[in-house]
């Protein structure tokens, strides 16, 4: 029997590495659950960088995927806004955490700019590192 060919799908954190991984993607969820509910203008200029194009496609797929929801107001212009469902709030403390250990990572390299010399030594792979490659290489 081949593996995965009567039982659950794939992994299910291949799908939502596919989504989130894609350029613009996290950009677009930060800003949406930092700022709250936004229109499509104000995002597009939130997020810089993104052309029109891009960030609807972003937007489709995460409606699609249940991140974000799109308001619709029949107004003269037509008014249109997005936020972060449930869902998405599920993994905001990821966001939070990963928004820690960037902030983290930009003192460490302008530390480490400031000293070339000490970036030397804790720039070195780890002992755990090598371990792995010993042991990979027995195998």
């Amino acid at each position: 029997m081949r593996h995965g060919a009567e039982g659950p799908g794939p992994c299910p954190i291949h799908e939502l590495l596919e989504v989130l991984a894609r350029p613009w993607t996290m950009h677009i969820l930060w800003t949406l659950s930092t700022q709250g509910p936004t229109r499509f203008g104000e995002l597009r200029r939130q997020v810089e960088g993104i052309s029109s194009r891009v960030l609807t496609e972003r937007l489709r797929i995460l409606e699609q995927k249940y991140f974000v929801f799109r308001d619709y107001k029949p107004t003269i212009p037509p008014s249109v806004t997005y936020g972060i469902t449930s869902r998405m709030k599920d993994i905001s403390k990821i966001l939070d955490d990963l928004n820690e250990l960037a902030k983290k990572w930009q003192q460490e390299d302008a530390h480490l700019r400031s000293k070339p010399e000490a970036g030397k030594a804790r720039l070195q792979p780890s002992e755990s590192h090598h371990r792995h490659v010993r042991e990979s290489a027995r195998a």
